[in-house]
């Protein structure tokens, strides 16, 4: 079955009638003029006559031409294929800690912000990975599914703040096993049983309050699932956490001022848990998450994450083209009018 690439040039075809219907008028407007001047007798005693039938043909190779050029504009196109592309790349889920010891200021303006704009600086070098959000506190939320649409992803790391999740709190575990049992495909690709193409990334200061978390690693690890822990904040003093209440005061807790203490160890035993994990010391120091994904996630093994089929036709353009343009070159070498042998 013929299939036209650019059917919009259709309408040009009235230009063959066209081309045909002014052939003809020509020919009979010239006869008629002959005849004003002279008959036929006489004409034909003073100059050679015509020849009708080649006027004729020559009509008839400029429409030929015309319709050649105006059907290779359609591009027609024939013997249709389906041919399968598959897009490789690897699965990545951020896991943010929007607690209110994230509003803590040891990082400008405060460490949630500076993690959202350390992920929007990864997200601007993504080549084809499926990307997640999942934000926690005293309870986890999937702000984000896997997608590749970075546009939406980023939309939703826009709106976190300590208002996104539903309880205060730092639940670790229960946020890793969110991510793992609702926003990973839930079974791995490739024939490989163990995944190797997932990458949790794991953003908090790691003060967790008993949510088992290297527990919940090693259910990542069995779900083939490496964590990448960014551990921020300070690790000696700790910074006062400020009370989103009462703006310029800090949160207390029995007539005490709360303080944020990085957790390392912590994060670095989740991270170890699994195969390939790395823990990132940020404290109160800066982080390049793009060369991070460069080094450590986009180096890593990919799966097929998505495939579909692009439709392919043979095109048949270049036939009439050449037999429109032939038509056209061969007209004017046809002469209508005999010549006298001297």
């Amino acid at each position: 079955m013929i299939h036209l690439g650019a059917p919009g040039w259709i309408h040009a075809m009235w230009l063959v009638p066209g081309v045909v219907l002014a052939g003809v008028h020509a020919m009979g407007a010239r006869r008629r003029a002959r005849r004003r001047f002279a008959d036929d007798a006489l004409l034909d005693a003073i100059m050679p006559p015509r020849r009708v039938w080649v006027t004729g043909v020559k009509i008839a190779l400029t429409a030929v031409g015309m319709a050649g050029i105006v059907i290779a504009l359609l591009q027609p196109q024939w013997n249709k294929r389906e041919i399968p592309v598959s897009r490789r790349g690897r699965e990545v889920v951020f896991v943010v800690d929007v607690s209110r010891s994230m509003l803590a200021a040891d990082l400008a303006p405060n460490r949630l912000e500076r993690a959202k704009l350390w992920i929007r600086d990864l997200t601007s070098v993504l080549e084809g990975d499926s990307v997640g959000l999942v934000a926690f506190a005293g309870a986890s939320v999937v702000k984000c599914p896997l997608t590749r649409d970075v546009g939406f992803f980023e939309l939703a790391l826009e709106e976190l703040s300590p208002e996104t999740a539903p309880r205060g709190g730092t639940m670790i575990g229960d946020a890793i096993r969110k991510a793992v049992t609702q926003v990973f495909e839930r079974s791995p690709r490739d024939g490989d049983e163990t995944g190797g193409f997932r990458d949790l990334v794991l953003i908090t200061d790691g003060e967790d309050q008993g949510s088992l978390p290297v527990a919940a690693a090693e259910t990542a690890a069995a779900a083939g699932v490496r964590i990448i822990a960014i551990g921020l904040g300070s690790d000696t003093q700790g910074t006062p956490v400020p009370d989103p209440d009462r703006p310029g005061e800090f949160l207390t807790y029995e007539g005490k001022q709360v303080r944020s203490v990085l957790d390392s160890q912590t994060l670095a035993d989740v991270a170890k848990s699994t195969p390939g994990g790395v823990y990132l010391k940020v404290g109160t120091g800066n982080i390049a998450l793009d060369e991070v994904y460069r080094d450590l996630i986009r180096s890593g093994e990919q799966t097929t994450l998505e495939t579909s089929s692009v439709t392919e036709y043979q095109q048949m353009f270049w036939i009439f083209l050449a037999i429109g343009l032939a038509g056209l070159f061969v007209e004017p070498l046809l002469e209508d009018q005999r010549r006298w042998s001297a």
